[in-house]
């Protein structure tokens, strides 16, 4: 098991998810963040002082998936996410050591297939 944290750009979201749902990964966690990768420092002018924007809004999506999703997410993620462009992103992916579904307390790859009561 893995837990894939992928950081979008915001407008990618929509296309992402998409992706996501179309090779059947379902389960995620969006969290809207700030950072600072490759981009250049923004300055801009607000009444007459400057601004400087260091980090730049992005989405972060996590992800709990059984091995045979790893590679399949990722390049979900990827083609979904791309630009070309600085500023595109990152995949990161950690091992998960365990997993339970509070509601059944099933755990591990049972608790991150999809759950027959959510219908």
């Amino acid at each position: 098991m893995k837990l894939i944290t992928a950081i979008v750009r915001p407008e990618k979201l929509d296309d992402v998810k998409t992706a996501l749902f179309a090779v059947e990964v379902t389960g995620m966690t969006i969290l809207k963040v700030a950072g600072h990768g490759g981009e250049r420092v923004a300055f801009e002018s607000y009444r007459g002082a400057p601004l400087v924007y260091e980090f730049h809004e992005k989405i972060q999506l996590d992800i709990a998936v059984s091995e045979p999703f790893v590679d399949i997410t990722i390049d979900a993620i990827v083609k979904a996410a791309r630009t070309g462009e600085v500023g595109d992103g990152k995949i990161f992916v950690r091992p998960l050591e365990r997993v339970v579904r509070i509601r059944t307390n099933e755990t591990d790859t049972d608790a991150l297939t999809p759950d027959p009561m959510r219908f």
